[in-house]
């Protein structure tokens, strides 16, 4: 696991919600003795980008691609959940898909030390790829130096609620913690839940952001980063007093959070049933457009000003199989999606509340973006995701230890100790 050696700063505003697209599994593929092959057909673009708005925004720019006149892609979308469980398999199958929708940091790091995916040096030799920024050139490099991801869209998490819901119930953006549990406590009042979680169904891993918030606000970046690449212990004091601070927060969830996915959940805060939630925007992509311009969001609350603020704000893009029989035809379609025309169709064609990664690439420009573009720019420190700080694979350690905290708060000790085991077991594998 490397320690995040890429920690992020302020300017690596890569793009939108969740990079992504997917391809048919396609027929036989054959590859040369140099790997350079050439098979024909199109290359199979495997997407995890299932929402609505972002399923056809993939479309929008797989057909752009296809009128440039190369052999084109085929669009494969797989439900974001079925994705992220079956992209091991994907990429170690005899004939994987060539090209796929992720993220890159220690994730891809940790496909890249399998020696799973394709070398993208050439790509990132275009002219296209000259202006990203240092930060994102450190996120897209595996721990040998490799070049193993294109990077096409940011995004950011926050407290994100309605403004009209706000208005309604006569309540504003709180400024401190205090504030925080001040608003918790009158939209209580007022018989809405203050807070959606989401993290039922397939979608246990939203609980993570609060984990991360907690972590990053208490402990800071640095020691949040180390702690994920196995450098502290899950049952340290420093991890009980996140969770110390968590339980004053536990009777202002909605109770059905653990029941809800993430999509069920926005359902709620859309419709006043709870009143804001901790979330990426990638929400948006299955928010009704008419409800975006009511969409709104404000920072984590800071819990101690001497820890320098950092946001959470997850790059997307892609990664290809180092089995690819299409090598030419991938390093094409990667030039392509590092792109501002690209990554402008995808924000077009989606809710458009990502940013793009190529700095000649124009953003939505909608207010909601501005903000959030302001937002990461404050930070001192950018954090990625749960996952995306350490590997898919501590992941599931992350979502039982969360889930049994909310259902059994009294037992923390006792998860907390199962969770370093747990985590222990992958750290050391």
């Amino acid at each position: 696991m490397t320690h995040h050696h890429h920690t992020g700063r302020r300017r690596f505003l890569a793009g939108a919600g969740a990079a992504g697209t997917a391809a048919l599994l396609s027929g036989c593929v054959t590859s040369t003795s140099s790997g350079k092959s050439s098979s024909k057909g199109k290359v199979t673009l495997q997407s995890n980008l299932s929402a609505p708005q972002a399923k056809a925004a993939m479309q929008d720019v797989v057909a752009a691609y296809a009128e440039k006149g190369s052999g084109g892609a085929a669009l494969n979308t797989v439900a974001a959940e079925t994705f992220r469980t079956q992209l091991p398999t994907y990429l170690t199958s005899a004939n994987p898909p060539d090209v796929y929708t992720w993220y890159p940091g220690s994730v891809a790091d940790a496909y890249a030390k399998k020696d799973l995916l394709l070398d993208l040096g050439e790509v990132w030799s275009s002219p296209d790829l000259k202006g990203y920024s240092k930060a994102l050139n450190r996120l897209c490099t595996s721990a040998s130096g490799k070049k193993v991801f294109v990077p096409t869209t940011s995004y950011w998490w926050g407290m994100f609620y309605r403004k009209s819901n706000f208005a309604k119930w006569g309540v504003r953006e709180p400024k401190s913690w205090d504030d925080f549990l001040d608003l918790c406590d009158k939209l209580k009042s007022k018989g809405v839940d203050p807070i959606g979680l989401g993290a039922g169904g397939n979608t246990a891993w939203v609980a993570s952001a609060w984990f991360d918030y907690l972590d990053i606000r208490i402990n800071g970046a640095d020691y949040h980063r180390e702690l994920l690449a196995g450098k502290h212990r899950f049952d340290d004091p420093e991890v009980r007093r996140v969770f110390d601070r968590w339980q004053e927060l536990l009777p202002y969830f909605d109770p059905n959070g653990t029941a809800l996915a993430f999509q069920d959940a926005t359902t709620s805060l859309l419709n006043g049933r709870s009143g804001m939630m901790l979330i990426g925007t990638f929400f948006a992509d299955a928010a009704p457009k008419d409800a975006l311009d009511d969409i709104d969001f404000f920072r984590f609350p800071v819990i101690d000003a001497k820890v320098p603020l950092a946001e959470e704000a997850p790059t997307d893009g892609y990664f290809a199989s180092a089995r690819t029989g299409r090598h030419d035809q991938v390093v094409d379609l990667m030039r392509y999606l590092a792109g501002a025309e690209a990554q402008e169709i995808y924000i077009k064609g989606s809710s458009g509340t990502v940013l793009p990664c190529n700095p000649d690439a124009k953003d939505s420009g909608t207010a909601l973006v501005k903000k959030g573009r302001a937002h990461i720019e404050e930070a001192a420190e950018i954090t990625q995701f749960f996952n995306r700080d350490s590997s898919d694979a501590l992941q599931p350690t992350a979502d039982n230890a969360l889930t049994k905290f909310i259902a059994e708060p009294k037992q923390i000790g006792s998860i907390l100790t199962d969770w370093q085991r747990d985590a222990a077991k992958i750290w050391n594998a």
